[in-house]
C-alpha cells in the first residue's frame, strides 16, 4: 500500500491528568476541545494554517491566559484533530488509505488550504488521493470502505464518486495492468501463471479477480460499485453473475439458522431489537443483490436465484423482488434440483412445509414462455419431384426446420421440468399438512404430452394417499384424474394393481391396460391381494385368467368366452364388464362438478380411448362371440 510522510520533527505530544499537550519552551495560550477531550495547544502555529481557527480566536474574547475553542461536531474525531495539529507543528506523521478520509475531512473542516498557506494540508492530501491511492486497486478499496465513517463529508469532497470510479475502470483491466497490493499481486500472478498446462486452465479464472475484493464493501457501496461496473459495459455479465453470488455467500451465510434463533423467545427487548436490526439488514442486502441481477438468461445459475428466493421467503422481502426471483427463475427452470424447489414456508396462515404457492408462480411463469412442443418436419417428395424442386424451397424448408429445432428445444425443457415437478411432488406429498387441491395443482401445471411416462407421477400420488388416509373416495378419485393409466410401465401397473389405496375404478383401468398388454405380447397379468380380489368379485369381475391369443379365423364355443365372470346369463366379453363397471362408477360422480359448474370429462369416455390394436382384438372377440352364439 502506499504511504506519504510529511513532516520531520520528532513527536513530542503527551498526555498529562487527561489533557494532551505538547512539549514547548513557550507557554501554551489555546485550548481546544474535541468531542470531550482537551488539547493544550499554542495558537500561532494552528491560526498559522486553520483559518476556522482564525475565525473563531477573532470572535471570541480572550481572557489573561488561554483562549477555549470547542469543536463538537469536529470529523474524525481526537485522531483526525491531532494529525492535522502535528502537521502544524511539524512533527513527523504518516498519510495512508486507512486514514486519509478522516485527515481530509478534518483539514476541510479546519479550512486549512492554500488561501491560508501554499501547501498546506489539504493540497498535499489531495495530491497523494489523486497519484496514488486512486491509482492502487487495494488503496482504493480501503478508502472507500472508511467513507462510510464520514458519508457526508465524503460525498460532499468527492472522495466516494472518485473511488467508485477508480475502481470500475480497473475491475475491466487485466490484474497485471494494475496496481496491487504485493501479497494480492502474487497471488494473481499465481492464478494466472502462464507455465505449463496448469497455469493455462486456469488464466480465464482471472476474469473475475476484482470479485472476491469489493465483496468487502458494505451494500450501499457495493451497488454503487456494481452499478458503475455494469454501466461501463466492459464486464460479461456472467462475470457480473459471478460477483454477486461471491458477495452473497459472504453476506448471507445460514440465513435459516439465524432467522430460527430469532423465533425463539428473547431473553430481553435488547435482544429483540438487535435480531429485528440484523433481519432489517439482512432484507435490504437482499433487494440490493435482487436488483443487480444482471437481465441476461444464464448470467446466474438457477440454483443461486433459488437459494436467493428461499433467503428471501424468510426474510419476507418485497413481494416485487420475490415476483422477480420466481421470473427469472422460470426462465432457466429446467437447470433446477428438486432440492432446491423445496423452499420453506414460513406464512402464519399455512402449516405446510414448503411453500408450494411461489413454486406454482414459477411453474406458470415457465409455461407463459410461448414455447410449444415439437413438430415433425414435412416428408420430402420422392421421385421427381424431389429433383424438381426449387433452391428456394430448399431454402423455405431449412428455415422450417431450424425453426422447429428452437421448439423443439423448448420441448425439451419442458420434458425436463416435467420431470422435475414428479420429483418434487414425490417430496411434498410426504406433507401431512399440504392440501389436496395445490399437490393437484402442482401436477397439472406441466402439460400431458410433457410426461412420457407416469411412473413417478403414480409414486408420489401413492405417497400422498399413504400421507393423508382419511381422504374419502371423491377427494381419491379426484386425485387420481391426473394419472393416465397408459402410460404407466409394467412394474408400475403391477403395484397399481395391488395398490389398496388406489380407487377401484383406477384398479380396474390399470387391470384392462395390463391385460390389453399381456393379450398383444402373450404375457401373463399379476396376481392380486385376496381383498381386492374380493372386492373386484362383489363387482362381478374375475381377473385370474389372462386373456388368450385369438385370431379372426377361430371360432369359440359359448362356454369358453373370454370373459372369466360367472352367473352371466349372455356370453359377453370382460371389457363389457370393465366399461359397465366404470359406467356405474361414472353415474355416481355426475354430480362431481368443477368449482365453474362445468362437469369434469368422464373417465369412462378416456377408457373408452383404446390404443389402435387392442380395439381391433376385442372387436374380433366380440364378433368371433356373436357367430358362436349364433352357431348355437
Amino acid at each position: 500500500m502506499k504511504f506519504m510522510k510529511l513532516g520531520s520533527r520528532p513527536d513530542t505530544f503527551y498526555t498529562n491528568e487527561a489533557v494532551r499537550s505538547v512539549s514547548s519552551e513557550v507557554t501554551s495560550d489555546l485550548i481546544v476541545q474535541v468531542k470531550g477531550s482537551r488539547y493544550l495547544l499554542h495558537k500561532f502555529p494552528l491560526l498559522s494554517k486553520c483559518l476556522r481557527l482564525q475565525r473563531i480566536c477573532s470572535e471570541s474574547p480572550e481572557t489573561l491566559q488561554h483562549q477555549i475553542v470547542q469543536l463538537p461536531d469536529f470529523p474524525g474525531g481526537t485522531e483526525a484533530f491531532e494529525l492535522c495539529a502535528k502537521f502544524c507543528y511539524g512533527i513527523t506523521i504518516t498519510f495512508s488509505a486507512y486514514n486519509i478520509v478522516a485527515a481530509r475531512c478534518a483539514a476541510e473542516y479546519l479550512q486549512m488550504t492554500e488561501d491560508v498557506e501554499k501547501g498546506n494540508l489539504v493540497y498535499k492530501l489531495e495530491v497523494f488521493f489523486n497519484s496514488c491511492i486512486l491509482h492502487g486497486w487495494r488503496d482504493s478499496i480501503v478508502t472507500l470502505h472508511t467513507t462510510k465513517a464520514f458519508p457526508l463529508w465524503s460525498e460532499d469532497l468527492r472522495i466516494t464518486s472518485r473511488c467508485i470510479e477508480a475502481i470500475a475502470s480497473k475491475a475491466s483491466t487485466h490484474p497485471f495492468k494494475v496496481s496491487l497490493s504485493h501479497s494480492h499481486s502474487r497471488r494473481v500472478r499465481d492464478d494466472v501463471s502462464c507455465n505449463g498446462v496448469e497455469g493455462q486452465r486456469q488464466r480465464p479464472a482471472a476474469k473475475g479477480w476484482w470479485a472476491v475484493d469489493i465483496a468487502e464493501l458494505g451494500i450501499d457501496l457495493y451497488w454503487r460499485t456494481m452499478i458503475a461496473i455494469k454501466s461501463d459495459g466492459k464486464i460479461p455479465s456472467n462475470l457480473i453473475g459471478e460477483a454477486l453470488q461471491i458477495y452473497a455467500s459472504r453476506w448471507l451465510p445460514n440465513i435459516s439458522r439465524r432467522i430460527k434463533a430469532n423465533r425463539e423467545p428473547a431473553g430481553s427487548n435488547s435482544d429483540s431489537d438487535s435480531a429485528s436490526e440484523v433481519t432489517s439488514k439482512s432484507r435490504l442486502l437482499l433487494e440490493s443483490i435482487v436488483s443487480l441481477l444482471p437481465s441476461e438468461k444464464g448470467a446466474v445459475s438457477c440454483s443461486f436465484l433459488l437459494k436467493l428466493l428461499k433467503a428471501a421467503n424468510i426474510l419476507n422481502v418485497s413481494s416485487s423482488s420475490k415476483m422477480e426471483l420466481a421470473r427469472r427463475v422460470a426462465l432457466q427452470v429446467e437447470e433446477a434440483r428438486v432440492g432446491d424447489l423445496l423452499i420453506p414456508s414460513l406464512s402464519s396462515s399455512s402449516n405446510t412445509l414448503y411453500d408450494v404457492d411461489i413454486v406454482l408462480i414459477i411453474l406458470e411463469q415457465f409455461m407463459l414462455q410461448g414455447q410449444s412442443p415439437p413438430t415433425s418436419p414435412p416428408r420430402s417428395k420422392l421421385g421427381t419431384e424431389r429433383r424438381r424442386r426449387s433452391r428456394s424451397a430448399e431454402n423455405i424448408d431449412f428455415k422450417l426446420q431450424e425453426s422447429r429445432r428452437s421448439s423443439s428445444a423448448s420441448h425439451s425443457s419442458k420434458l425436463k421440468v416435467a420431470k422435475i415437478v414428479d420429483g418434487y411432488l414425490r417430496q411434498i406429498a410426504k406433507d401431512i399438512n399440504l392440501p389436496l387441491s395445490k399437490f393437484i395443482a402442482v401436477a397439472e401445471t406441466i402439460p400431458d404430452f410433457s410426461r412420457l411416462d407416469h411412473d413417478e407421477l403414480y409414486r408420489a400420488i401413492d405417497i400422498y394417499l399413504k400421507a393423508h388416509p382419511d381422504l374419502n373416495k371423491s377427494e381419491r378419485k379426484k386425485l387420481c384424474r391426473v394419472l393416465d393409466c397408459k402410460k404407466l410401465s409394467v412394474e408400475a401397473c403391477m403395484h397399481a394393481a395391488q395398490n389398496e389405496k388406489l380407487p377401484l375404478r383406477v384398479v380396474v383401468q390399470v387391470l384392462f391396460f395390463e391385460q390389453a398388454r399381456a393379450a398383444t405380447t402373450g404375457g401373463r397379468v399379476t396376481d392380486l391381494p385376496s381383498n381386492i380380489k374380493a372386492l373386484l368379485a362383489s363387482h362381478n369381475i374375475d381377473p385370474s385368467k389372462p386373456p388368450r391369443a385369438l385370431s379372426t379365423t377361430t371360432s369359440i364355443p359359448g362356454d369358453d368366452q373370454w370373459s372369466t365372470v360367472s352367473g352371466l346369463r349372455s356370453p359377453k366379453s370382460r371389457i363389457s364388464t370393465l366399461r359397465m363397471k366404470l359406467a356405474e362408477d361414472d353415474d355416481l360422480d355426475e354430480n362431481d362438478m368443477n368449482p365453474d359448474g362445468m362437469a369434469r370429462p368422464s373417465k369412462f369416455k378416456g377408457f373408452c380411448a383404446l390404443p389402435t390394436g387392442p380395439k381391433k382384438m376385442f372387436s374380433r372377440l366380440l364378433s368371433t362371440n356373436r357367430n358362436a352364439t349364433e352357431k348355437s
